[in-house]
């Protein structure tokens, strides 16, 4: 009896539906049958037990089980000769298992065995939310909830691929033929069916993760660089004087505008701390002194972080805390008492400060209080982010880091406002899951982990874009959350200001030009001063043969020159910071445009293109102000200006073995690439990053 049940091996790819009683089961074998040019089996339950009751009046015993289930696995082993490629199943051998619990509260121990050891590619679960239709075999119009749960239940029980069918019958069809043809092309990329479900759950795009596989396996093309950009090619600047006109030009028109400030804030601050962990982790407490770590590993931090420890801000309230975890604090040696401080700070049972997102950490001490980078960020918005008395806030976080965000702004939130006279919104977006990347292993296979699952890793901040894309404002404020002030707040404000009248004059311009190139009247002597205007002001080329085309090429092309969204870039001298910097680029047809560019983006085998790479005179502060709508005040879909050519190729290590990812394009890098860009020199002191713990003691985050 066993030997019949058996499932006969097969390349066919197998696809089943299960589901209670009038759920389109039938309907749906059918029109993908149809939909694929293959063939279905039906449900052999349905014939036997009609012939049954026409012949004997008699409805189904537990005894009928096995032969149907006998009778089920055949027409499948059957068909399986004449099927294309696919074959779906009407209904399985599970399906019969399962009415064999809900009807008589018990299964054969064979029908149990082969329903758990049946497999297919892929399992439908049909729902319930479509009407219950009558016949001679169906009976339980009611209970369709409760059997439902049931089937689910079973599914995850004996781990079958399985993604749940609901909708009318026509929105069925739609969602099952596209999950099928997904299903196929996961199956041609080396996938398996629950590497697929995995995907489908994540809402990733196939056709995204076949690129990526692309890009792992052949890499990723490097940028050409021209030259750098320096002041007064490519970098504009402005002096003390042109900044005040611009930053009261932005004053005389925000009130017209919606203003937001995006930050993205997603990060841990792990890298903060990374020597200091390195210290707690490899120091030999009682066999070596803390000089004798610091010459043996050579580390320039420490020092620097124990000498001046007593400047942070949270220095009193670890150091209390320090005392009480040791009783004996006071009276054990200086060495011991700087490695009970350290592994206090970092301390999950403490405070944890490597393990938390840098807008929650103290940055700044002032009379009466610490400020977290949160607040600086709120406090800066009354000073420049303001329209009407109000000021939007955005910040990108991680889903379990929210509640920590909430609980600093709903305490800090009412104090600001009441001394600044300003209302301060703020909303919270999460890096979308489908923007995660796959990892591939050093063979470039699907990198699996230990249970044998494929691995996602979020795509970078590049990912921020579609967050970016979400947002409805007509000038978009971007600041890093650890480019935050202690001191000269005002003067901070005033270039941002600046930076934003600078964009808005831009876009006054650019909207003028549009608007002449709609009307037909344009004049030939219209086209020169925008193609003047392109080259002069846009820093962007021509094409050679331009002249050639005719005036409505001449428009259609400078239209998609110009219609595109806009961005202003603040750019501080470089002074040896790590990161990107302004650069001339060639693309592939030889335009020359400007872009923001980071170290890991050149062939730094070439010496031409390294050597151009340290002549930058600037560095890219993320001081970036954005206009992210049309000259008739519609929203641009960002993501169609996005360089997919760029990206990342990165090398990690997960539980001992080593995969390769990719990740998105840069936010300001690659995701940016097709805007319109301004560079504009900004004073050194609008930057003030914390990337390590020690530049929390850089005069800017000190108080004065």
């Amino acid at each position: 009896m066993e030997e019949n049940l058996k499932q006969e091996p097969t390349e066919i790819i197998k696809i089943a539906f299960v589901g209670p009683e009038s759920t389109g089961k039938t309907t749906l074998a059918s029109q993908l049958a149809q939909e694929f040019s293959t063939t279905w089996i039906p449900e052999f339950a349905r014939d036997y037990l009609q012939e049954k009751w026409n012949v004997k009046q008699e409805i189904c015993s537990q005894e009928d089980l096995i032969p149907i289930a006998i009778g089920q696995t055949n027409l499948e082993n059957e068909a399986l000769h004449k099927a294309n490629k696919i074959l779906f199943c009407d209904t399985n051998v599970l399906v019969t298992k399962i009415f064999s619990d809900i009807y008589y509260n018990s299964c054969d121990a064979i029908l149990e065995k082969a329903a758990k050891k049946h497999k297919y590619d892929l399992i439908f679960l049909t729902d319930v939310d479509v009407p219950w239709e009558k016949d001679d075999l169906r009976d339980k119009p009611d209970d369709r909830e409760n059997s439902i749960a049931i089937f689910e239940k079973a599914l995850i029980d004996f781990k079958k691929p399985y993604l749940k069918l609901s909708g009318t019958k026509e929105e069925r069809f739609e969602k099952a033929t596209k999950i099928v043809s997904d299903l196929l092309k996961a199956k041609e990329l080396g996938l398996n069916s629950y590497d697929y479900i995995k995907i489908y759950h994540r809402k990733a795009v196939l056709e995204v993760i076949g690129d990526q596989f692309q890009i792992l396996k052949n890499g990723i093309p490097k940028i050409n660089l021209e030259r750098p950009a320096i002041i007064n090619d490519g970098i504009l600047r402005i002096t003390d004087d042109e900044a005040k006109y611009f930053s009261n030009f932005f004053d005389e028109k925000k009130n017209n505008l919606k203003l937001k400030k995006f930050v993205p804030a997603s990060g841990a601050a792990s890298r903060m701390f990374k020597f200091l962990n390195e210290f707690l982790n490899e120091f030999k407490l009682g066999e070596e002194s803390i000089n004798a770590y610091i010459n043996r590993k050579k580390d320039k931090n420490l020092p620097i972080f124990l000498v001046a420890k007593e400047k942070f801000p949270f220095y009193l309230e670890v150091l209390e805390t320090a005392k009480k975890s040791l009783p004996n604090f006071e009276s054990i040696e200086n060495d011991e008492q700087d490695f009970g401080f350290v592994k206090t700070m970092l301390s999950a049972k403490y405070f944890d400060f490597a393990n938390k997102p840098k807008g929650v950490l103290p940055f700044h001490h002032y009379n009466g209080h610490n400020a977290t980078a949160i607040e600086e960020h709120l406090n800066e918005c009354a000073f420049y982010a303001t329209s009407n008395g109000k000021s939007n806030l955005h910040f990108t976080v991680s889903e379990e880091h929210q509640y920590s965000f909430e609980k600093i702004i709903n305490d800090i939130k009412p104090k600001i406002e009441k001394s600044t006279s300003c209302e301060i919104s703020v909303k919270y977006s999460y890096q979308n899951k489908a923007t995660d990347v796959i990892a591939v292993d050093l063979d470039g296979n699907p990198f699996r982990d230990e249970n044998n699952n494929i691995v996602f890793r979020p795509g970078g901040h590049g990912a921020l874009i579609e967050n970016l894309n979400n947002l409805n404002s007509d000038v978009i404020f971007i600041k890093n959350i650890d480019n935050v002030i202690q001191n000269h707040i005002h003067e901070i404000a005033l270039y941002k200001k600046a930076l934003a009248g600078i964009l808005i004059q831009y876009q006054e311009t650019i909207f003028k030009f549009m608007k002449m190139l709609t009307n037909e009247t344009v004049s030939n002597e219209d086209l020169n001063e925008i193609v003047n205007y392109i080259k002069s002001k846009l820093n962007i080329s021509i094409k050679d043969d331009f002249a050639k085309y005719t005036k409505e090429s001449k428009v259609e092309h400078i239209k998609s020159i110009l219609n595109r969204p806009i961005r202003v870039c603040g750019m501080v001298k470089n002074e040896g910071e790590p990161g990107g910097g302004p650069f001339w680029v060639i693309d592939k047809k030889g335009k020359t445009f400007l872009q923001i560019i980071e170290s890991s983006q050149i062939d730094s085998k070439d010496e031409r293109q390294k050597e151009i790479f340290e002549s930058a005179t600037h560095f890219n502060p993320v001081d970036i102000i954005c206009g992210i709508k049309d000259y008739n005040g519609q929203k641009f879909d960002l993501t169609k200006f996005i360089d997919k050519n760029s990206g990342f190729i990165v090398e990690k290590n997960s539980n001992g073995k080593s995969l390769r990812a990719f990740e998105l394009p840069g936010l300001w890098n690659g995701a940016m690439a097709k805007w319109l860009t301004i560079f504009v020199e900004v004073p050194l002191i609008t930057f003030n990053p914390v990337k390590t713990v020690n530049d929390l003691l850089k005069p800017a985050h000190q108080p004065q």
